[in-house]
């Protein structure tokens, strides 16, 4: 099944890359933000299945859009992206909701296989 996606990430060319990536697995990207607050504002337009969130933004950190998005939209997954590679960051991210944890630099298997992972439950 297709799941609509929106990607919060500050660089434009991870953005372009995950989009890339996303549409060959039949994703349909609804929005891209560059910081939070975009993000935040882009949300009351559209309603993702799935979230890209990146940790570190220009105007915002990651785990607190995190959760102002679980406030708004509880049945939306958020999957992080980022290149901390910290165990308690990802610990923290995965405590406050987070559906998974991507590491950056990502594949396009490694994309694949975390919608698998939402997709199987």
């Amino acid at each position: 099944m297709p799941q609509t996606v929106m990607i919060v990430d500050d660089a434009l060319f991870i953005r372009t890359v995950l989009r890339t990536m996303l549409e060959e697995c039949g994703c349909q990207i609804l929005a891209e933000a560059a910081s939070g607050l975009e993000a935040l504002r882009c949300l009351h337009a559209v309603t993702p299945d799935l979230i890209f969130l990146d940790i570190i933004l220009p105007d915002a950190n990651g785990i607190d859009i995190l959760d102002d998005i679980h406030r708004r939209l509880p049945d939306t997954a958020v999957i992080i992206c980022s290149s901390i590679s910290q165990e308690q960051t990802i610990h923290k991210a995965l405590q406050h909701g987070a559906a998974a944890y991507l590491h950056k630099p990502f594949t396009q298997e490694a994309v694949a296989a975390v919608l698998k992972q939402l997709e199987d439950g």
